[in-house]
């Protein structure tokens, strides 16, 4: 069965496509899954391998015959950059196009520090890392930016970010325009996270999973039936301000009280450890004190994993997902957190929902921001109708 309506209707880009998704393929297998005549595969893959987007360098296994060639998706054709911005750190990265990592670097921040503080700061590290990655020549296809709320993709800013005091409605793509002219795009944190842990990490091989990012604030990604599920305004998964009885009306960082971050979030357990004389500044001086053995640090975890756990069980039963994976920083503390989460989430969502419900941990761990985040970037700027156009990227 075609993938495509008719030959006709598979252009450059749906090559590019499928090619991209399958790594490595023959000219027999896309006309088997495409439908498309050997002299239309040649021409449009002709075009793509001029443009540098896809190579001929291995063969396949021979059947009899001549081996057959082999085409394969060009990672090296060029790069995207990266910056996952959070609550108390920017994680930087140089990618592939397939998302790998070719160099990171981290900036620790303080909270409270607006986008006129941390942005120069990022666009020179990601300069700086141009020079160190060796990619200083390399084409860059685009630059990926996540941050914690509600972002407007359009407009490229941040619409609702409790977590990041002062970035709403401040246009971000402006600071990148001195670095280059490649595309920018903006996306939320736990989204960016679930599209890594999906499609490269521990939710591979299901089509509906959650992802929850655990840091400074809350929130979570959705994967359900094989698709990102973003929300009518791009809010979906953001639990973190839930009302739960257990915050008992405590003012939260959004404005509002009796927000499950209250009790749950890493600011409020940093808040609490400092108010009983703990040197902490943020969840993963927490997550420290509970592997050393601070009893309150380690109650404070697994009292946050109940919290969450108490209110994702809605989403549970809502959802029926095949996968819950822990992500963020409180990952570092898996143990301690998911005993906590168990707890309260088995005895609120139903049977069926959780019968058999895996939950674990992060695969990607601190690469999982940036590596969803260039995953977002790449959908983007490599999506077929893209690459049809006039001006479609090419690599140099």
């Amino acid at each position: 069965m075609s993938l495509f309506r008719s030959s006709s209707a598979a252009a450059a880009g749906d090559l590019y496509a499928l090619i991209r998704q399958k790594r490595h393929i023959t000219r027999a297998e896309i006309g088997q899954l495409t439908g498309m005549s050997r002299t239309a595969i040649s021409a449009r893959v002709r075009e793509l391998t001029v443009r540098g987007l896809v190579v001929e360098r291995d063969q396949a296994a021979s059947t009899g015959g001549r081996p057959a060639t082999l085409l394969s998706f060009n990672a090296d054709a060029g790069i995207v950059l990266t910056a996952a911005i959070g609550g108390s750190r920017a994680r930087l990265a140089v990618c592939d196009l397939a998302g790998d990592v070719r160099a990171a670097a981290d900036i620790d921040q303080e909270p409270g520090f607006g986008p006129e503080d941390l942005m120069p700061d990022v666009v020179k590290r990601l300069d700086m890392l141009l020079d160190e990655s060796g990619h200083r020549d390399a084409h860059i296809f685009g630059v990926g930016v996540s941050l914690p709320g509600t972002v407007d993709a359009r407009q490229g800013w941040s619409i609702d970010s409790p977590v990041l005091t002062g970035w709403d409605r401040v246009p971000l793509m402006p600071y990148f325009s001195e670095l280059t002219d490649a595309p920018v795009v903006l996306g939320n944190d736990a989204n960016a996270f679930a599209l890594a842990e999906w499609r490269a990490g521990a939710g591979r091989g299901f089509d509906d999973v959650i992802v929850i990012k655990a840091s400074t604030g809350l929130g979570a990604g959705i994967v359900a039936g094989g698709a990102l599920q973003r929300g009518a305004m791009g809010a979906a998964g953001e639990f973190g301000h839930d009302k739960t009885p257990a915050a008992n009306e405590r003012p939260c960082r959004c404005g509002d009280v009796g927000c499950l971050e209250t009790v749950a979030g890493g600011w409020s357990l940093v808040r609490v450890l400092g108010q009983e004389g703990r040197s902490v500044r943020h969840l993963r001086d927490v997550v420290e004190l509970a592997h050393s053995g601070d009893a309150l640090a380690r109650r404070l975890i697994r009292d946050s994993g109940r919290h969450v756990g108490e209110v994702l069980a809605g989403a549970v039963n809502l959802l029926n997902p095949a996968a819950l994976v822990v992500a963020g920083d409180v990952a570092g503390a898996y143990d301690i957190f998911v005993a906590g989460l168990r707890e309260t989430l088995y005895r609120n969502a139903t049977a069926l929902a959780t019968r058999t419900l895996q939950i674990v941990p992060s695969q990607l761990g601190e690469r999982a921001g940036v590596v969803g985040t260039a995953m977002m970037v790449l959908d983007e700027v490599l999506a077929p109708q893209v690459i049809d156009a006039p001006a479609g990227p090419s690599s140099p």
